[in-house]
């Protein structure tokens, strides 16, 4: 490091010799983590370089179009891309998907009719989705309209319950569900073998049983993707992974072109599915923002691995440890009360590029069963593949940190978390 550099962060960030010293060793223990993410970066990038200039990409898929939104080119060349880049047959990508739980609800709407049966294979899914499946009374549930829901929990290491899948499907079964991320759980996420091992089980079982995952926050963290190995049909944000940190708003629908035609019809309605619906001038930024997205996931996850790693030395529980495998850009910190955990997203929020000067607090989120705090400092609101930090106030506080456009400010993030952390001493 410049010697500009220290005296700056000291200076201007308040941070002293101990935590540079165990940064220094912490650099030095992840050298050959950050080698082996620049290989899976460098595929990815021209995985969709491939794919745009395959796609003959012109900038006059960027113009606008008005009104109903038919023959909007730039939309059609979006979701072409995005289906090239995922080995998938079809896909929507649309801004007016307005998150990631509404993306994974138009699949599950599209797909299941009543007296279908969805099960979870990865225990319970996000807590945003309860109220959508009906695990949790909500108006407008797929349990009110005779969709029913059964799950498998994960074994006692941690690894998916396969024969526990073989036993729970039955003729009922209309789909399996899998949460690739760990969400708000304290489990590994899957890695795409992972996924195809669930993919090869539950078709053995039931050869027209449909897959679908949740890829939120793994997109381009391996060389492939769900629909790669087997998977029927996929959902993510584009204010996460793929959107790069320049898409504005919207996610992404992939997989076979049946099932993509039917989301369609609940996206618009029967008979018009994707033929409408306008981009709002947002063609541009999604497709820069999809380019710059293996780079921009490499850099959260080097941020993850040096936060796992700074607080692995520090004594506390992580997950997943530093030299883990990935699947998500994800990194758990288990803190030891309430105090902790509202500092460390304080020291987050502190980092951030954007509303720097605010201190995030608990707050009663809906959808969620207990407070939660969230430090998102980001240039898009809520966008998680900028850098963020969040966790629902309860026992045993784990601290959900996740992202940064580049490696030095998810750097300074787990800085400036250990430093208003060791203001509680």
């Amino acid at each position: 490091m410049l010697q500009e550099t220290k005296e700056l962060l000291k200076g201007f960030y308040g941070l002293d010799d101990e935590t540079f010293k165990l940064s220094e060793e912490v650099m030095n223990d992840i050298k050959h983590k950050f080698d082996e993410i620049k290989e899976i970066r460098e595929y990815n990038q021209y995985k969709v370089l491939k794919a745009m200039q395959e796609a003959n990409l012109s900038d006059n898929h960027f113009n606008w179009t008005t009104g109903y939104g038919y023959n909007d080119l730039g939309r059609e060349k979006v979701e072409e891309i995005y289906a090239n880049v995922f080995g998938a047959e079809d896909a929507l990508v649309r801004p007016i998907i307005v998150n990631g739980t509404h993306a994974l609800t138009l699949c599950l709407q599209g797909i299941l009719r009543p007296g279908d049966e969805i099960l979870s294979v990865t225990g319970k899914p996000y807590d945003t989705l309860e109220g959508v499946i009906g695990i949790r009374e909500e108006k407008g549930s797929l349990k009110e309209f005779g969709v029913t829901y059964n799950q498998v929990d994960f074994l006692e290491n941690g690894d998916v319950d396969l024969e526990g899948i073989k036993r729970k499907i039955n003729d009922k079964t209309k789909m399996v569900f899998i949460q690739r991320s760990k969400g708000y759980s304290w489990r590994k996420s899957l890695t795409i073998a992972d996924i195809k091992e669930i993919v090869d089980v539950a078709k053995s079982v039931k050869e027209d049983v449909i897959v679908m995952v949740d890829n939120c926050y793994g997109e381009f963290i391996e060389t492939k993707e769900p629909t790669e190995v087997g998977v029927d049909i996929m959902a993510g944000s584009l204010i996460k992974n793929p959107g790069g940190g320049l898409a504005l708003t919207g996610g992404y629908v992939a997989g076979r072109a049946d099932l993509v035609e039917l989301i369609s019809y609940r996206l618009t309605t029967p008979g018009i599915g994707k033929e409408c619906g306008l981009t709002f001038g947002t063609t541009r930024n999604v497709l820069q923002g999809f380019f710059m997205a293996p780079y921009v996931v490499s850099q959260a996850l080097m941020g993850a691995i040096y936060c796992a790693r700074m607080f692995e030395k520090m004594g506390y529980e992580v997950l997943p440890k530093y030299d883990d495998v990935r699947s998500d850009i994800i990194q758990i910190v288990r803190l030891k009360n309430a105090e902790e955990v509202i500092a460390f997203c304080q020291g987050a929020q502190a980092a951030a590029p954007v509303d720097s000067y605010v201190k995030p607090v608990p707050w009663a989120m809906p959808g969620y069963d207990s407070e939660v705090i969230m430090a998102a400092g980001a240039f898009v609101q809520g966008s998680s593949i900028e850098l963020s930090a969040d966790a629902p106030i309860k026992p045993p506080y784990n601290v959900y940190f996740q992202g940064g456009l580049t490696f030095d400010h998810s750097k300074m993030g787990t800085l400036k978390a250990i430093e208003y952390m060791n203001k509680l001493k």
